[in-house]
């Protein structure tokens, strides 16, 4: 029997709450010492955009299946990364949280949080043998949660999925640079991760369910509020990201001043709000004021991700144009 607690290890809700996650395990063990929309830049989570029709509180964590969209996040930092997820009502649940609960305590004996979601994500930072629980961090309180071994993945949305971060190999930044603008791309041409469902919408597409929402009034006002919060800091972090990056390619200085467009129409979208009985929601006599500025804000979009496709054009892409030998798959 042991236990151990990653003291160093602290989360604070900021950004999406993977990124949150992940920039409290590197920077605890070390592995990273750089500003968080860095971590949010590189990965491309920044630029993901989804949006459910109604729109769900649930829209900002809707990005796709997260192993498919996680994957390749932490891979263009150059980490070993290994995730699993499911459903709880699945036969084998337990037979897979039996083993997750190995492969947590070995990771946090090697000094590593456990990305986990709560929901939404957070960090599994110790546990206790003796006890048999393990300690989490949400980012929002400054007090742990305590998740019991037995109830180890499960939650009220039915979904499971921890994610543990290993070993780091060194990828050139240009390298990271290129592919991180690429995942960019590839979030925003794709309308619908989450197929055959079609409730939540990506990328492009995502504004124009922002938009339809808005305009049919049938809408969850706090997760509009929700929605539009995420994404004021969303974009913000890839303006600073794109600030940091800009001098590695002609053409990236252009898109800094579209996201800086962008995010003014974002502060006009901000001013539609108002505050009823500690509520925050929409003012209807601003409402077409809030999505005149949605619009303009997806066509800043849309025009920067153009002079993304004329960078990436410039090099050439194996990853997406070599098949491998095995063929393609979907995610599970």
């Amino acid at each position: 029997m042991s236990s151990i607690y990653l003291e160093k290890l602290v989360m604070k809700r900021e950004s999406k709450s993977f990124i949150d996650s992940l920039y409290a395990v590197l920077s605890a063990a070390g592995q990273f010492d750089g500003p968080k929309y860095l971590l949010s830049g590189l990965t491309g989570m920044a630029f993901k955009l989804s949006i459910h029709e109604r729109l769900l509180p649930m829209s900002v964590t809707a990005y796709g299946q997260w192993g498919t969209e996680h994957q390749p996040a932490v891979d263009n930092l150059g980490y070993l990364t290994i995730t699993d997820s499911g459903r709880v009502r699945h036969s084998t649940f337990r037979h897979f949280q039996q083993a997750a609960i190995q492969d947590t305590r070995q990771n946090l004996d090697q000094g590593m949080g456990v990305i986990y979601w709560i929901p939404e994500f957070g960090v599994i930072h110790g546990y206790d043998d003796v006890d048999r629980v393990f300690f989490a961090k949400d980012g929002i309180s400054s007090d742990d949660q305590i998740i019991l071994y037995d109830n180890f993945g499960l939650n009220f949305t039915s979904f499971w999925y921890y994610q543990t971060i290993g070993e780091k190999v060194d990828i050139p930044i240009e390298q990271s640079i290129l592919e991180s603008l690429r995942l960019a791309i590839h979030d925003w041409d794709t309308p619908f991760k989450l197929l055959p469902g079609k409730e939540v919408a990506n990328g492009k597409e995502a504004y124009t369910y922002w938009i339809n929402a808005l305009n049919s009034g049938d809408y969850d006002a706090g997760g509009a509020m929700y929605i539009l919060d995420s994404h004021i800091v969303s974009r913000t972090e890839i303006r600073n990201y794109l600030q940091y990056i800009q001098g590695t390619w002609a053409g990236l200085k252009d898109v800094v001043g579209l996201f800086e467009q962008l995010l003014q129409h974002m502060e006009i979208a901000a001013t539609c709000i108002v505050k009823d009985r500690e509520a925050r929601r929409i003012d209807p006599t601003f409402l077409q004021l809030f999505i005149q500025s949605l619009e303009s804000a997806r066509l800043l979009e849309d025009q920067a991700m153009g002079i993304f496709k004329q960078i990436s054009a410039g090099f050439p892409d194996p990853k997406r144009t070599t098949l491998p030998r095995w063929g393609t798959h979907s995610a599970r």
